[in-house]
């Protein structure tokens, strides 16, 4: 009916209307939504940018920090090299310097022990060793430069130092053996000096071979053991006995030099007057603060030596223990030997200058004839000594005391000469310009023959030296070769 169509199309109306209204809320919805999803995209579109701008940045920073890193480490690379580089041009500075002292004609009054310079060889090729180590690791990790510039050094000055004590060593030997251990010194700093220039290039660091240094320095060695003095004939009990009368003897040769410098000091003030007396004081004072320091040494050694013997000689008796190191006797008393003969010596040479009869030159020479006996004697003390001992430590303090005290009576020796020859100074002021000139060339004539009998004496000294080496073993009874040698 039309009633109910009416209904159903005001129903349908209605719907239609809320349909309606419903699809504008959904269009509304749909329109924000679309408005918010365009916001977020222009949100999410921003911050890609920035972040790819910041990872840009980033990355920059990071490329910067790594160029950086490797300037640096570029750096530290060439201040490693430029430090070892130093350190092998100062070692080659050392042994060049060495090797020039070989001809130099002052360094002919220098001289050295062939134990010394034994123990001195060993010394190297246990650096030599050491460098070798040290160049190893550096080669497989460069930041280990340091240990290697401690060794290059420490290898430079002592091959340097055996370059010095073979030449010293040679002034004492017969000629022929002077002039074999002359040429292995120069070989051995041509080595050492050959091994230096490859270790100054990156490219040959590698291929550095000390090996012909080592047979250099094992050659020396050699040399040394043979120019050593043989060993005294004596029984142990002897031997032992010889060690304390030597000790003994140089005590009491201190002493008496003491006791006569004093005596000429009181006889000095009894006699003489002005700066004769003035002078006269001073050398004597200085000499007597000497032999107080040459005392306290021996007194020092005796002490090192009772500590040495009592650590090392076990269940031995002590005549046993010198026995058995009989070299380390030998030197002791070859060494305090030295100490008593110089101290007689330089008192006879002070004796003679205060009475006008004698030079200060010889004094002073005999100043440093005691300083190298006494070194002698702390060499020869200390060789078997504990590094931590307090004795040691002693007789190091008493060592540095003797050369103050040497350098005390050169000082004043000096100083003492120049004030005597200022009283004697000529006076030239009455001369006329004919007197002048003969005066002239009669000095230039007498510095003429002065400097040709000092070449002439240079060289006397030298055969002086090397006869005396000769000598001095068949006057201890240690110039016999042992049996079965020939």
């Amino acid at each position: 009916s039309s009633e109910v169509l009416s209904s159903q199309l005001a129903t349908l109306e209605s719907e239609k209307a809320e349909l309606v209204q419903t699809l504008s809320k959904v269009e509304a919805e749909l329109t924000h939504q679309g408005e918010e999803l365009q916001r977020v995209q222009t949100s999410l579109a921003t911050e890609r940018a920035s972040g790819v701008k910041t990872a840009e940045s980033l990355q920059n920073q990071l490329n910067e920090k790594e160029s950086r890193e490797q300037a640096l480490e570029s750096q530290l690379v060439a201040a490693r090299w430029s430090s070892l580089l130093a350190a092998v041009e100062e070692a080659e500075s050392i042994i060049q310097d060495s090797l020039a002292q070989i001809d130099d004609p002052a360094h002919i009054s220098c001289t050295s022990s062939a134990d010394y310079l034994a123990s001195r060889c060993q010394a190297s090729l246990d650096s030599v060793e050491r460098l070798q180590g040290a160049r190893e690791v550096f080669l497989s990790d460069s930041t280990s430069v340091s240990e290697l510039v401690r060794a290059v050094t420490q290898c430079g000055h002592l091959v340097g130092d055996i370059i010095i004590q073979g030449s010293a060593t040679s002034h004492m030997v017969p000629v022929e053996q002077a002039d074999a251990l002359s040429e292995s010194m120069k070989q051995c700093g041509t080595e050492a000096l050959s091994l230096l220039g490859q270790m100054k290039q990156q490219d040959t660091l590698s291929a550095a071979d000390s090996s012909k240094l080592k047979t250099s320095l094992a050659a020396i060695l050699a040399t040394a053991e043979k120019l050593r003095p043989r060993g005294l004939e004596l029984q142990q009990g002897e031997l032992g006995d010889l060690v304390e009368q030597e000790m003994a003897a140089t005590s009491a040769a201190v002493e008496s030099a003491a006791a006569r410098i004093e005596e000429m000091l009181n006889k000095s003030r009894a006699v003489d007057t002005g700066i004769k007396m003035e002078v006269n004081e001073r050398i004597l004072a200085s000499c007597t603060e000497l032999m107080q320091a040459i005392k306290e040494l021996v007194l020092s050694s005796k002490d090192l030596q009772r500590d040495i013997v009592e650590s090392g000689r076990g269940a031995a008796s002590m005549k046993e223990f010198y026995a058995k190191n009989s070299r380390w006797t030998e030197g002791l008393i070859s060494a305090s030997k030295a100490v008593g003969w110089g101290a007689t010596v330089m008192v006879d040479a002070a004796d003679l200058v205060v009475q006008g009869k004698g030079k200060f030159e010889e004094l002073m020479v005999c100043s440093h004839e005691i300083a190298a006996s006494t070194a002698q004697l702390v060499a020869a003390s200390k060789v078997k000594a504990d590094k931590d001992s307090t004795n040691l430590r002693r007789l190091q303090q008493a060592s540095r005391g003797v050369t103050q005290a040497t350098a005390a009576v050169v000082a004043s020796t000096k100083s003492g000469k120049s004030q005597i020859e200022e009283t004697e100074t000529m006076d030239f002021s009455s001369m006329t310009l004919t007197q002048i000139k003969r005066q002239e060339m009669d000095a230039q004539v007498l510095v003429l023959e002065l400097e040709t009998r000092l070449q002439k004496e240079r060289e006397r000294l030298g055969e002086l030296r090397k006869k005396h080496y000769e000598l001095a073993g068949a006057s201890e009874g240690w110039g016999e070769e042992e049996d079965g040698t020939g």
